[in-house]
Protein backbone atom coordinates (compact mmCIF):
# COMPACT_ATOMS: atom_id res chain seq x y z
CA UNK A 1 0.00 0.00 0.00
CA UNK A 2 2.21 2.36 -0.96
CA UNK A 3 0.78 6.22 -1.75
CA UNK A 4 -1.81 4.97 -0.02
CA UNK A 5 -3.36 7.00 3.27
CA UNK A 6 -4.59 4.63 5.72
CA UNK A 7 -8.25 3.60 5.52
CA UNK A 8 -10.42 5.93 7.58
CA UNK A 9 -13.26 4.89 8.98
CA UNK A 10 -14.80 1.03 8.42
CA UNK A 11 -17.25 0.24 6.04
CA UNK A 12 -17.26 -1.43 2.50
CA UNK A 13 -18.11 2.51 0.60
CA UNK A 14 -15.47 3.71 1.92
CA UNK A 15 -12.87 0.42 0.76
CA UNK A 16 -15.09 0.89 -2.68
CA UNK A 17 -14.29 4.68 -2.45
CA UNK A 18 -10.10 4.09 -1.78
CA UNK A 19 -9.90 1.18 -4.48
CA UNK A 20 -11.17 4.18 -7.26
CA UNK A 21 -8.84 6.85 -5.48
CA UNK A 22 -5.90 4.85 -6.28
CA UNK A 23 -6.74 4.26 -9.66
CA UNK A 24 -7.41 7.61 -10.11
CA UNK A 25 -4.33 8.42 -8.65
CA UNK A 26 -2.46 6.02 -10.76
CA UNK A 27 0.46 6.93 -13.27
CA UNK A 28 -0.39 6.87 -16.83
CA UNK A 29 1.79 4.90 -19.17
CA UNK A 30 3.91 6.45 -21.74
CA UNK A 31 2.35 6.50 -25.14
CA UNK A 32 -0.56 5.07 -24.17
CA UNK A 33 -4.23 5.59 -22.20
CA UNK A 34 -3.32 2.79 -19.50
CA UNK A 35 -2.53 3.08 -16.02
CA UNK A 36 -0.07 1.76 -13.40
CA UNK A 37 -1.53 0.33 -10.65
CA UNK A 38 -0.21 -1.55 -7.77
CA UNK A 39 -1.92 -5.08 -7.67
CA UNK A 40 -1.10 -5.58 -4.31
CA UNK A 41 -2.52 -2.53 -3.05
CA UNK A 42 -6.33 -3.08 -4.93
CA UNK A 43 -5.96 -6.60 -4.42
CA UNK A 44 -5.71 -5.58 -0.01
CA UNK A 45 -8.37 -3.25 -0.54
CA UNK A 46 -10.86 -4.80 -2.13
CA UNK A 47 -10.18 -8.53 0.10
CA UNK A 48 -10.58 -5.51 2.80
CA UNK A 49 -14.05 -4.44 1.34
CA UNK A 50 -15.50 -8.19 1.51
CA UNK A 51 -14.41 -9.26 4.77
CA UNK A 52 -16.63 -5.65 5.32
CA UNK A 53 -19.52 -6.95 3.62
CA UNK A 54 -22.19 -7.23 5.88
CA UNK A 55 -23.67 -10.82 7.01
CA UNK A 56 -26.93 -10.59 4.96
CA UNK A 57 -24.57 -9.85 1.61
CA UNK A 58 -22.97 -12.90 1.60
CA UNK A 59 -26.22 -14.63 2.85
CA UNK A 60 -27.41 -13.18 -0.13
CA UNK A 61 -24.98 -14.28 -2.46
CA UNK A 62 -25.81 -17.88 -1.20
CA UNK A 63 -29.49 -17.68 -1.46
CA UNK A 64 -28.68 -16.66 -5.34
CA UNK A 65 -26.12 -19.20 -6.01
CA UNK A 66 -29.32 -21.60 -4.29
CA UNK A 67 -31.58 -20.11 -6.53
CA UNK A 68 -29.80 -20.47 -9.60
CA UNK A 69 -28.69 -24.12 -8.53
CA UNK A 70 -32.87 -24.63 -7.93
CA UNK A 71 -33.83 -23.22 -11.11
CA UNK A 72 -30.98 -25.33 -12.97
CA UNK A 73 -32.47 -28.10 -11.59
CA UNK A 74 -36.14 -27.34 -12.15
CA UNK A 75 -34.99 -26.63 -15.73
CA UNK A 76 -33.54 -30.38 -16.23
CA UNK A 77 -37.05 -31.54 -13.99
CA UNK A 78 -39.04 -29.58 -16.62
CA UNK A 79 -37.17 -30.92 -19.55
CA UNK A 80 -37.53 -34.55 -18.62
CA UNK A 81 -41.09 -33.60 -17.76
CA UNK A 82 -41.60 -32.07 -21.29
CA UNK A 83 -39.99 -35.00 -23.09
CA UNK A 84 -41.87 -37.33 -20.83
CA UNK A 85 -44.91 -35.65 -22.05
CA UNK A 86 -43.91 -35.84 -25.82
CA UNK A 87 -43.27 -39.59 -25.59
CA UNK A 88 -46.86 -39.93 -23.83
CA UNK A 89 -48.53 -38.11 -26.88
CA UNK A 90 -46.24 -39.46 -29.41
CA UNK A 91 -47.69 -43.00 -27.81
CA UNK A 92 -51.42 -41.84 -28.03
CA UNK A 93 -51.18 -40.79 -31.36
CA UNK A 94 -49.32 -44.14 -32.07
CA UNK A 95 -52.53 -45.89 -30.32
CA UNK A 96 -54.64 -43.70 -32.14
CA UNK A 97 -53.64 -44.73 -35.29
CA UNK A 98 -53.42 -48.24 -34.08
CA UNK A 99 -57.44 -48.15 -33.20
CA UNK A 100 -58.09 -46.29 -36.14
CA UNK A 101 -56.07 -48.60 -38.19
CA UNK A 102 -57.59 -51.69 -36.31
CA UNK A 103 -61.46 -50.15 -36.92
CA UNK A 104 -60.22 -49.66 -40.94
CA UNK A 105 -59.22 -53.34 -40.54
CA UNK A 106 -62.54 -54.60 -39.07
CA UNK A 107 -64.82 -52.88 -41.37
CA UNK A 108 -62.88 -54.31 -44.38
CA UNK A 109 -63.45 -57.86 -42.37
CA UNK A 110 -67.30 -57.26 -41.75
CA UNK A 111 -67.93 -55.87 -45.43
CA UNK A 112 -66.08 -59.20 -46.66
CA UNK A 113 -68.13 -61.45 -44.49
CA UNK A 114 -70.93 -59.65 -45.31
CA UNK A 115 -70.14 -59.96 -48.99
CA UNK A 116 -69.12 -63.97 -48.59
CA UNK A 117 -72.37 -64.47 -46.54
CA UNK A 118 -74.75 -62.65 -49.72
CA UNK A 119 -72.77 -64.86 -52.00
CA UNK A 120 -72.93 -67.79 -50.02
CA UNK A 121 -77.00 -66.90 -49.15
CA UNK A 122 -77.28 -66.70 -53.26
CA UNK A 123 -75.47 -69.97 -53.78
CA UNK A 124 -77.51 -71.79 -51.24
CA UNK A 125 -80.96 -70.11 -52.41
CA UNK A 126 -79.35 -71.70 -56.29
CA UNK A 127 -78.98 -75.16 -54.77
CA UNK A 128 -82.22 -75.35 -53.16
CA UNK A 129 -83.98 -74.06 -56.47
CA UNK A 130 -82.57 -76.43 -58.66
CA UNK A 131 -83.03 -79.10 -55.72
CA UNK A 132 -86.71 -78.38 -55.74
CA UNK A 133 -86.81 -78.06 -59.70
CA UNK A 134 -85.48 -81.48 -59.77
CA UNK A 135 -87.94 -82.91 -56.91
CA UNK A 136 -90.73 -81.66 -59.04
CA UNK A 137 -89.59 -83.14 -62.21
CA UNK A 138 -89.66 -86.48 -60.23
CA UNK A 139 -93.14 -85.56 -58.87
CA UNK A 140 -93.99 -84.80 -61.99
CA UNK A 141 -92.92 -88.84 -62.87
CA UNK A 142 -94.44 -90.38 -60.60
CA UNK A 143 -97.81 -88.68 -61.09
CA UNK A 144 -97.26 -89.68 -64.86
CA UNK A 145 -96.82 -93.05 -63.64
CA UNK A 146 -99.67 -93.15 -61.20
CA UNK A 147 -101.70 -91.71 -64.31
CA UNK A 148 -100.41 -94.51 -66.52
CA UNK A 149 -100.77 -97.75 -63.87
CA UNK A 150 -104.55 -95.99 -63.22
CA UNK A 151 -105.11 -96.06 -66.60
CA UNK A 152 -104.16 -100.11 -67.33
CA UNK A 153 -106.30 -100.69 -64.43
CA UNK A 154 -109.47 -99.77 -66.11
CA UNK A 155 -111.17 -102.34 -67.91
CA UNK A 156 -111.27 -101.90 -71.26
CA UNK A 157 -114.62 -102.81 -71.96
CA UNK A 158 -117.26 -100.78 -70.49
CA UNK A 159 -119.31 -102.18 -68.02
CA UNK A 160 -122.52 -100.15 -67.68
CA UNK A 161 -123.29 -99.39 -64.43
CA UNK A 162 -126.00 -100.66 -62.63
CA UNK A 163 -129.44 -98.11 -63.20
CA UNK A 164 -130.76 -96.42 -59.61
CA UNK A 165 -134.36 -96.12 -59.94
CA UNK A 166 -135.41 -92.09 -59.77
CA UNK A 167 -136.47 -90.97 -56.48
CA UNK A 168 -140.02 -90.37 -57.26
CA UNK A 169 -140.43 -94.22 -58.64
CA UNK A 170 -139.65 -95.66 -55.38
CA UNK A 171 -142.46 -96.16 -52.96
CA UNK A 172 -142.22 -96.55 -49.28
CA UNK A 173 -142.14 -94.82 -45.90
CA UNK A 174 -140.53 -91.54 -46.24
CA UNK A 175 -136.99 -90.88 -44.79
CA UNK A 176 -136.18 -87.69 -42.96
CA UNK A 177 -132.63 -86.70 -43.43
CA UNK A 178 -131.57 -84.36 -40.72
CA UNK A 179 -129.09 -82.16 -43.12
CA UNK A 180 -131.94 -80.58 -45.51
CA UNK A 181 -133.64 -78.25 -42.99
Amino acid sequence: MTDAAPLSGPGVEALVQRVIDVINAARPMPLSTSVMVSRDEVVELLEAALLELPEEVREARWLLKEREDLLSKARVDAGLVIEEARTRVAQMVQGNEVVRSAERKARQIVEQAESQGRRRQHEVDDYCDQRLEQFADALEKVQGAIVNARTRLQPTVQVPEPETPEPETISGPEVYDQDES
